[in-house]
């Protein structure tokens, strides 16, 4: 096996959270992504939203669409994508979580609240990696943004972000984020944020606990991004009593609580 991470790359994203991976993927697979992101834009499922209000530009997103939309399968299946993901969370196997589409317009003003993603999620586990890659430039002010070494816990409250509502767990359950703006800028050593400039090629890989957020886009360029969500050897199905996001409704009745997330929604993408 040709490995695709270094040492030093692997143990960053142990000790922070979060790397960059510089253009491990090729003109073509940044043509299908993107042509799985227009495709994507053209047919919304269901699932899709708008996360941005209606005075401001669109900031459109949509989840779990690679059954449906041959582009974004081939790049899932095909890319590279997989096996950095394994290779980050030290996994000998990597299953696929969920795609999701993110995509805002020239101007969006709405910028992505901090929000660690497992809380949102029916699963549990420490060996994951989500894939945040952009096929268009992003300058480093509308790039993510990653708080560094946040993926060891503890797990914050998850809000909605047009109004900050608590959907998941009951409100008081989880401790609320801290004002990480208002930290830093009362002891700049407070919190350590990492955020890349990015050129279609680039790539930035994350823990699903890792606390994060973005900008809006102010300049004249789109930026659409296609995330995926992989999960490594310890990822097991957690069953919520709430409706999860994305939600994977009946699954609870397929899959026991605590079990490897051996099911057709779930393919397994690469292997040692």
């Amino acid at each position: 096996m040709i490995r695709l991470i270094d040492d030093e790359t692997r143990q960053a994203y142990a000790r922070d959270g979060a790397v960059v991976v510089r253009q491990a993927f090729d003109a073509e697979h940044v043509r299908w992504a993107t042509e799985a992101i227009d495709a994507n834009l053209a047919a919304l499922s269901p699932r899709a939203k708008r996360a941005s209000a209606d005075d401001d530009a669109p900031f459109i997103e949509d989840f779990c669409n690679w059954q449906r939309l041959p582009a974004m399968e081939r790049f899932i299946r095909n890319s590279p994508a997989a096996q950095i993901a394994a290779e980050l969370s030290n996994s000998d196997q990597i299953r696929l979580y969920h795609d999701h589409v993110l995509v805002k317009e020239p101007g969006t003003r709405q910028r992505t609240p901090w929000h660690q993603d497992q809380p949102y999620y029916n699963v549990d586990g420490r060996q994951n990696a989500s894939m945040w890659f952009p096929v268009d430039p992003v300058p480093k002010e509308s790039s993510l943004q990653i708080v560094a070494g946040s993926h060891r816990g503890p797990w914050y409250m998850p809000r909605t972000f047009l109004d900050a509502q608590a959907k998941w767990f009951p409100e008081g359950s989880l401790a609320d984020l801290p004002d990480f703006e208002g930290d830093i800028e009362r002891d700049a050593d407070s919190w350590r944020i990492l955020s890349w400039e990015l050129k279609p090629g680039d790539a930035i890989f994350f823990n699903m606990l890792s606390v994060h957020g973005a900008a809006g886009v102010a300049g004249p360029g789109r930026r659409r991004v296609l995330s995926v969500r992989f999960l490594g050897d310890d990822m097991v199905h957690a069953p919520r009593r709430w409706t999860t996001s994305p939600p994977f409704p009946g699954l609870e009745a397929e899959l026991p609580d605590g079990v490897e997330m051996d099911h057709p929604l779930f393919p397994v993408l690469w292997k040692r």
